[in-house]
């Protein structure tokens, strides 16, 4: 579907360029996280949004999809396009282009957008990026891309929060069980893509969990962060963004009947994957067997497995069904000393053993692992961890697989991202504007005029009611102006800057 950057806002929003008085110069708006109340993250979440992914919408729709389908064209052919599409919408002559053909005639979006250094958390209610025009006539414009703007950061901001607690989370119990740090970047993988709102959906939110994790099946979220997020040195260490590992799905599995499922394990393991890592779904029909029995089996065959060019020889098995505490861990209301009620990370243990941490919890032979990625919220890989350091086992015995359920489970309320207008210009005269409505609990109440953001030890820190030099200052600094981008920042320093040097562990 052929999108046209005029048309991407709500049918309403065409008529504010009549609804702002006359003389309106300016429009200053701001777009600020200002609840976590939807958000669930656990009982130590510190209120904190992960701020991503502008720099990406910035190139790909402010200034390439606009010089695609509006400024590159002809003036006929765009103006003419936006009247059939309005006056279709709302009737004949309900609003007017005459907004639209000054912005053609003038060539790029007059606006300018100020940004905190992606990468940043941020507490709530504190302004992540502010956005004003920047030439007396285009005051309509700062709102006009508040649809757009705000439709394509929200997620991706949500997601890059979720990641970070997962990876928090994970980094917890590697330290408290002495479960392998440089293992916790692979241990959150990205599974969301088929259950994301389409490909660019998915590629765009997905970049949020690559800022905490290396995990990842979402091969279109790797080429988003290469085009708009680029390494000027491709080569470098730094520049590795993410990858996976091969893997089975049912298809697979069944393909090979359920008479002949220990053949299938068997050529897997040692005709199609002799070494390295391979990932092999094995709920397909009973996993208490496949634990019980078949990898027992094929003892031999897996510790017998060679190590690829990286030093791995690994088989992971995938569970993929039921309550995944109790598959993990075990069910207590299962038969005793059945596999159920001793959960899948003892069962292998049982069969394949392996070695004890430092703290004193049991690490699972190198040549065997388990990954589970159905349906994983931030509780239940809580409660997974927990359960596994109960039996004594380390947190580095799972990887999770995040999907849909978790990424996608999410709105723009998640965080109660919002934008709005908080200062304007009409015929010279600056007016602080504020909304508080009297009806709200006071989460809409927004800030006061022209606004400043301090870094303040952890924390930042907003000062609104700012005259226009206080506005030039703090931490909000220039990303966009005036149809250019400034500043651009890499996929690793914006990595860096969340997790400083222990990306890597």
């Amino acid at each position: 579907m052929k999108i046209f950057a005029a048309h991407t806002a709500d049918f309403y929003k065409t008529g504010h360029y009549y609804q702002y008085p006359d003389g309106t110069e300016l429009v200053y708006s701001n777009s600020t996280p200002r609840s976590d109340r939807f958000a669930n993250l656990g009982p130590d979440f510190d209120h904190k949004v992960v701020f991503a992914g502008l720099q990406g919408v910035i190139q790909w729709m402010l200034i390439d999809l606009w010089n695609e389908t509006f400024f590159n064209l002809p003036k006929n052919v765009v103006i003419g396009r936006y009247l059939r599409r309005v006056n279709g919408g709302l009737g004949p002559d309900a609003v007017t282009a005459k907004n639209f053909e000054a912005l053609h005639d003038l060539g790029y979006l007059p606006l300018r957008i100020k940004a905190l250094p992606e990468g940043s958390r941020v507490n709530l209610r504190v302004p992540v990026y502010t956005v004003c025009s920047t030439k007396p006539g285009f005051g309509w414009l700062t709102n006009y891309i508040e649809t757009q703007i705000s439709a394509e950061t929200w997620k991706t901001i949500t997601v890059a929060t979720i990641a970070y607690q997962f990876r928090r989370l994970l980094d917890r119990y590697a330290e408290d069980t002495g479960g392998e740090k440089a293992f916790v970047p692979w241990q959150g993988h990205d599974f969301s893509m088929r259950g994301m709102s389409g490909i660019h959906d998915a590629a765009q939110s997905s970049i949020g969990h690559l800022l905490s994790f290396l995990g990842t099946d979402t091969i279109p979220a790797l080429d988003y962060l290469d085009i708009y997020y680029p390494d000027s040195n491709p080569d470098a260490p730094t520049a590795f963004l993410g990858g996976s590992v091969p893997a089975t799905e049912h298809s697979v599995m069944c393909m090979g009947g359920k008479a002949d499922e220990f053949e299938t394990y068997r050529r897997l393991i040692c005709d199609v994957y002799p070494s390295g890592i391979v990932s092999i779904v094995s709920d397909t029909w009973d996993f208490w067997h496949i634990l019980a029995v078949t990898m027992p089996a094929l003892k031999a065959e897996v510790m017998g497995r060679k190590p690829n060019a990286l030093g791995l020889a690994k088989v992971v098995l995938r569970p993929d069904s039921g309550d995944p505490v109790k598959i993990i861990c075990g069910d207590p209301d299962a038969p005793a000393g059945s596999p159920a009620s001793k959960g899948a990370v003892e069962c292998l243990w049982e069969v394949f053993g392996g070695t004890v941490t430092d703290k004193g919890y049991r690490v699972l032979d190198s040549h065997i692992g388990l990954i589970y990625g159905d349906s994983i919220t931030f509780d239940r890989a809580t409660r997974i961890l927990e359960g596994m350091k109960a039996k004594g086992f380390a947190s580095s015995n799972i990887v999770f697989g995040i999907g849909s359920f978790t990424y996608q489970g999410v709105t723009r309320d998640t965080f109660g991202q919002a934008i709005k207008a908080t200062y304007g210009i009409v015929n010279g005269v600056g007016r602080e504007l504020e909304k508080d409505p009297v009806t709200d609990s006071g989460v809409k109440r927004s800030a006061k005029g022209l606004l400043r953001v301090e870094r303040e030890g952890d924390d930042f820190v907003l000062y609104d009611r700012q005259t226009w030099e206080q506005e030039g200052h703090g931490e909000l600094a220039v990303v966009f102006e005036d149809g250019k981008v400034h500043r651009q920042q890499t996929a690793w320093k914006i990595r860096q800057r969340l997790h400083g040097t222990k990306f890597f562990g």
